[in-house]
């Protein structure tokens, strides 16, 4: 079993789950998957890392496996408005309480301990490879780069704060563990990864 991520200097880990789900009809991250609901796989990585409960960005209304955690819930007030709104309410909560930040989206249920220790332990700005390179979440933002994510409005995403940036350490991501859950087809797609996993 993969541990841990060193306690000093550990960051406030964001789960944004504030998205509507419209693709899959609603309700998404509630949803079964092998014995789970869809958004408990991502806390129960962190877990296995050795990382804190940290915050579970919502909208309006949080998701049952959200209520059901022992993690901080915060609402942002603009979910309707795009992604960009929720990393600025988790750059917020970090900013706070003095702590960088490791982002992750509830919706990707086969984020592996592994890779949320190689991030945090990457020594300053870190992110995940995705295909075509792209930098994205999960995504590791020191203190020096919250006040600009927090700024974030609108659709924008990760990315745009690290693409570019050639002090940020990109780790690449096995394919398959970067399926996240938008239709009833990629929720057959995770079940089917998972049962592989033994």
């Amino acid at each position: 079993m993969p541990c841990c991520v060193p306690p000093d200097g550990s960051p406030l880990v964001a789960v944004l789950a504030a998205g509507s789900g419209s693709r899959f009809g609603g309700g998404k991250l509630d949803a079964m998957l092998a014995g789970k609901r869809v958004g408990r796989w991502v806390l129960d990585a962190v877990s296995e890392a050795g990382l804190a409960p940290g915050v579970i960005v919502t909208g309006a209304e949080a998701p049952d496996f959200a209520r059901e955690s022992d993690w901080t819930l915060a609402v942002n007030p603009k979910a309707e408005e795009g992604l960009g709104t929720s990393l600025a309410v988790a750059a917020g909560r970090a900013l706070a309480q003095g702590q960088p930040l490791l982002v992750l989206l509830a919706d990707m249920p086969l984020v592996s301990a592994e890779h949320l220790i190689a991030l945090s332990n990457a020594g300053g700005a870190s992110a995940t490879v995705w295909s075509g390179g792209k930098s994205g979440v999960p995504a590791y933002f020191p203190l020096a780069l919250l006040p600009q994510l927090a700024a974030f409005s609108g659709d924008a995403g990760a990315g745009a704060l690290l693409s570019g940036r050639v002090d940020v350490t990109r780790i690449i991501a096995p394919a398959d563990m970067l399926v996240d859950v938008d239709t009833a087809e990629d929720l057959a797609r995770a079940e089917e990864l998972l049962s592989q996993r033994g």
